[in-house]
């Protein structure tokens, strides 16, 4: 959510009509434009594809080659309160004037050329990151990977943190079939790793056709958890000993360990190092992830199965066991029946809320379908400011309560209970 009013979401808003689609995969416009400005991109770029987890291997690498001392950019998308949280240079959010700007120096050499606001956006990313004389660039895949807009900047390594049904309308609808097109960020010669031990087919298919230099979890790179600690064996390196992340979940070993792969390929060999991946895997944090609020509140963006999956095992885990009441928004292309599925034995209530999106499903369907998947009643909400107090209000003091299913949904969640006073847990 962005400020109303201000420069910086005038400028989004106009951004929405430069393109007739929404989403409109293919790199030649992107690449049109980044040939027009001409720009000095960051010796090395690291581009991070997947269905889930990109944002937290994002956080977790961006911490871990800050210690370096050279001069990091990161791109993400979606943002959950504000724009600037997509660009950050050495950890801080670009300012609305310099993104303003970067956006400027776009209009005026675009012409005619139909951008969508992720591509607008990638490129204006990359104009912040030039003007800061960013050395290392990484650079988050919006959606896919083969026809994303970053797939446009030639990489250095990759990552692809792990493939399962999301977006099917536009990648596809197998895991295969899904995971070619996120193959497409490899390159030949240059190292990929694939984060999760499940790999498809296809993903060791590109590889081998394109001769990129492919490093599989559970094959080339490995881990294990005991406790308090974990344990990570690269190619080279071992490190048999270390604090688990700031990140809540067990899937954040699996994420880490990708990373930690990434940086062994790719040269920096130098950070792996035990007192240098504790420090800087405690200090990754991320908004939306497994975030507790005012010691009751969690919020998590799962809006897929995947990831519907991996927050009911964490949220088993927590101290309570499970949720006295699930807020949940979802967009329209999402499985709403499978998404609810591993989460409707580990809460007591539901409630529906409509998305703070043009794309969202209307509470009173989601209410509906979460009804007719669960064979239980779901409260229907009429904004997020009555779905947070009608939880509050039938829940008990220590109960747990959380918010889900989409972004937008735990987005406008975080705005409302901020200005309810709740502090962050």
């Amino acid at each position: 959510m962005q400020t109303s009013g201000s420069q910086l979401n005038e400028w989004l808003a106009r951004l929405e009509t430069y393109s007739a689609q929404e989403i409109n995969l293919g790199l030649e416009r992107v690449q049109e434009l980044l040939q027009r400005l001409n720009l000095s991109l960051p010796q090395t770029v690291f581009n991070v594809a997947g269905t889930n987890g990109k944002g937290s291997s994002v956080a977790m690498l961006e911490a871990l080659l800050l210690t370096t001392g050279k001069t990091v950019g990161s791109y993400t998308s979606p943002h959950l309160q504000r724009y600037n949280e997509r660009i950050r240079v050495d950890g801080v959010e670009a300012s609305d004037a310099d993104i303003v700007a970067a956006f400027e120096s776009i209009e005026a050499l675009r012409d005619e050329v139909p951008l969508t606001y992720f591509e607008f956006g990638t490129l204006a990313a990359l104009v912040v990151f030039v003007a800061a004389k960013v050395d290392i660039a990484i650079l988050e895949v919006g959606l896919g990977g083969r026809l994303d807009a970053v797939n446009a900047v030639e990489p250095t390594a990759s990552l692809i943190t792990n493939i399962s049904l999301d977006h099917c309308a536009w990648l596809g609808d197998t895991v295969e079939a899904i995971a070619r097109e996120k193959a497409g960020v490899m390159r030949a010669q240059k190292p990929v790793v694939f984060a999760s031990p499940d790999m498809p087919q296809a993903i060791a298919e590109v590889a081998a056709a394109l001769h990129a230099q492919l490093l599989a979890a559970d094959r080339d790179y490995r881990w294990t958890s005991a406790g308090e600690h974990w344990s990570w064996q690269g190619v080279n390196h071992s490190l048999p000993r270390l604090d688990r992340p700031q990140l809540a979940g067990e899937i954040q070993l699996q994420n880490a360990a990708g990373v930690l792969a990434l940086l062994e390929s790719a040269g920096f060999e130098s950070l792996l190092d035990t007192d240098t991946v504790n420090s800087a895997l405690a200090s990754a944090s991320l908004a939306g992830r497994m975030q507790s609020m005012a010691g009751r509140w969690l919020l998590d963006v799962a809006h897929n199965p995947a990831a519907a999956d991996a927050l009911a095992a964490a949220l088993a885990t927590t101290e309570q066991g499970r949720a006295a009441c699930t807020i949940i928004g979802m967009l329209d292309d999402k499985d709403v029946e499978a998404v609810v599925a591993p989460l409707n034995a580990l809460t007591d209530h539901w409630i529906a809320v409509t998305a703070d999106s043009p794309r969202a499903i209307p509470a009173g369907e989601l209410a509906r379908r979460i009804s007719n998947a669960t064979d239980r009643p779901c409260w229907i909400a009429e904004s997020f400011e009555q779905a947070i107090q009608h939880a509050e209000k039938s829940a008990a003091k220590n109960d747990l309560l959380l918010v889900t299913g989409s972004f937008y949904t735990v987005g406008a969640a975080l705005v409302i209970l901020a200005a309810l006073g709740q502090d962050y847990g």
